[in-house]
């Protein structure tokens, strides 16, 4: 319990208290003395989701005038599962867009010119809470098992984009993933991290709650989507992540999407502890402060040698991809 107390102070206090909070603490087993330990003063980081709520009703409505269906990946749509939705720590907005890449990059070019594009993103820095514009939800390194993600992403994301929720205390309305799509679009979040900055504790909360309110453990659900996580290539890290749920955070069995596998779910668990929140504790390869892209380059890939044992298809294509996008950039004269 030290262990995680300590992993807290490092990350950030409120939204590691939702691990203590009452409505799981049972299912984590937390003593009085660590909710103690972790009682603290959430309320600048309320103050923080007020303004990000706000903002992603202005982000929403902007895009749909402009012509641009959308949904809030993550983030806002997360805290709307938490007992309570400012119990979460917020970060940014991340948006996905209809249209394709060619014409969201025509329009942030046009409002926000020379951003740097990302495969599946671009910034939009149009106000204080930064914003990120997804082309695609997400990707995986290995190119068989990311076409068949990004032919998923194109067959479910008009759903996506009609999902429209309520924000809590009148802040309007934003459209979001619905808890079926999150519980594969979340994971391979989660497993893309792994293999560039790391996982944070905010992450697996999120999934905590993404799965506890999903209702994908009725038999028919569960054939098709353990189906679905097979074909993406996402099975063996899910049953590595069901573990890291259970061990951390009390994830009852009835509420798992995979069966546990312990000697990768220990692995991974103890990735998560050594690297901190998205890996910036890990110094087992140097220091990231002031690193040139030849050393991020060679660091990174030295790093994902670590899982290749693990996960062999993305931990040996992550370098390939990298190559690859930085040269298909450069043919095509994008930043």
């Amino acid at each position: 319990m030290e262990s995680a107390i300590c992993h807290c102070q490092e990350t950030s206090l409120a939204w590691c208290s939702v691990l203590w909070h009452p409505a799981i603490a049972k299912g984590v087993g937390a003593r009085a003395e660590d909710t103690d330990a972790m009682d603290g003063d959430g309320g600048n980081d309320s103050k923080a989701e007020y303004q990000t709520f706000q903002d992603s009703v202005k982000v929403c409505k902007n895009f749909e005038n402009e012509g641009f269906s959308n949904c809030i990946l993550k983030g806002q749509g997360n805290a709307l599962l938490y007992p309570d939705p400012y119990m979460r720590t917020p970060g940014d907005i991340d948006i996905y867009l209809t249209g394709a890449r060619k014409r969201v990059m025509q329009y942030i070019n046009n409002v926000c010119p020379n951003q740097v594009m990302r495969y599946h993103h671009v910034d939009f820095p149009v106000m204080k809470t930064a914003i990120e514009v997804h082309f695609t939800p997400s990707y995986m390194f290995f190119p068989i098992h990311n076409s068949r993600m990004q032919k998923w992403f194109g067959k479910v994301m008009d759903l996506q984009c009609s999902n429209v929720v309520t924000l809590p205390d009148g802040y309007g309305e934003i459209t979001v993933p619905t808890t079926s799509f999150n519980v594969i679009y979340i994971l391979s979040h989660l497993y893309r991290h792994v293999f560039t900055e790391g996982i944070g504790l905010r992450q697996l909360i999120d999934y905590y709650f993404v799965l506890v309110k999903s209702e994908e453990r009725r038999v028919k659900n569960l054939t098709a989507l353990q189906r679905e996580l097979k074909y993406l290539g996402l099975w063996k890290f899910a049953g590595a992540v069901m573990y890291v749920l259970h061990e951390a955070l009390g994830l009852p069995e009835a509420k798992m999407i995979a069966p546990i596998d312990v000697n990768e779910g220990r692995f991974l668990l103890a990735e998560i502890m050594q690297g901190g929140n998205f890996g910036q504790y890990d110094t087992r390869l140097g220091s990231k402060e002031n690193e040139g892209k030849l050393h991020r380059y060679l660091r990174m890939s030295l790093r994902n040698l670590r899982f290749a044992k693990h996960y062999p298809t993305e931990a040996l294509s992550e370098p390939l991809f990298r190559t690859w996008f930085a040269v298909w950039k450069k043919i095509h004269g994008i930043r």
